[in-house]
C-alpha cells in the first residue's frame, strides 16, 4: 500500500494548488456538521425569533450558503467550483443546549466539496454567535467535522458516530 502524502505540498515543501484538469468530472457530495452551545435561555430567545438583530436561523442559513460559494476566496488552495446545491439545516438540541448546524453540498466536477461543506458550517455557526453575542458571549462553537463524502477517486467516507 502506498504511503499517504499531502497533495498540496510540492517536493521542496512549497504549497501549490493541485492540478485537477485531467480528472473526470463526477457527482460529488459532502456533509459537514457543527454546533453552537449556549444557555437554555439563549436558545429559547433564538427559537422565539426575539433576537435583537433579527432572524438568527435565517441569517445563518444564508451566510452558510454564501460561504460555501466563496470557499475558494477564503481557503487559498481550493478550486472555484460551480456548486449545484448547498443546503443548511439548523436544528435545536435541548440537551446541549444549543443548535446543530449541518451543511450538504453537491457538485459535478473534478474535485470534492468537503471544504465547501466545512466552510458553510463554520460561517453559519459564526453568524449565530454574532447575532446572539449581545445576550451571551460565552457560547461555544464545537465539533465542526466532515460527516460524509461521496464521489471521486477516494470513494465514500462516513465519520464514526459521536
Amino acid at each position: 500500500m502506498a504511503k499517504p502524502k499531502l497533495t498540496h505540498i510540492g517536493k521542496s515543501g512549497e504549497a501549490h494548488m493541485v492540478d485537477v484538469s485531467g480528472k473526470t468530472p463526477t457527482a460529488r457530495i459532502a456533509v459537514a456538521q457543527g454546533r453552537v452551545v449556549m444557555t437554555k435561555a439563549t436558545l429559547d430567545l433564538v427559537l422565539k425569533g426575539d433576537a435583537k438583530k433579527g432572524d438568527v436561523l435565517g441569517a445563518a442559513r444564508i451566510a452558510g450558503i454564501m460561504a460555501a460559494k466563496r470557499t475558494h476566496e477564503l481557503i487559498p488552495l481550493c478550486h472555484p467550483l460551480a456548486l449545484s446545491k448547498v443546503e443548511i439545516d439548523i436544528a435545536p438540541d435541548r440537551k446541549l443546549p444549543g443548535l446543530v448546524v449541518r451543511a450538504s453540498v453537491k457538485v459535478t466536477g473534478p474535485t470534492g466539496v468537503e471544504m465547501e461543506a466545512l466552510t458553510a458550517v463554520s460561517v453559519a455557526c459564526l453568524t449565530i454567535y454574532d447575532m446572539v453575542k449581545a445576550v451571551e458571549r460565552g457560547m461555544r462553537i464545537e465539533a465542526i467535522h466532515l460527516v460524509e463524502k461521496q464521489g471521486g477517486k477516494s470513494g465514500h467516507y462516513r465519520a464514526a458516530k459521536e
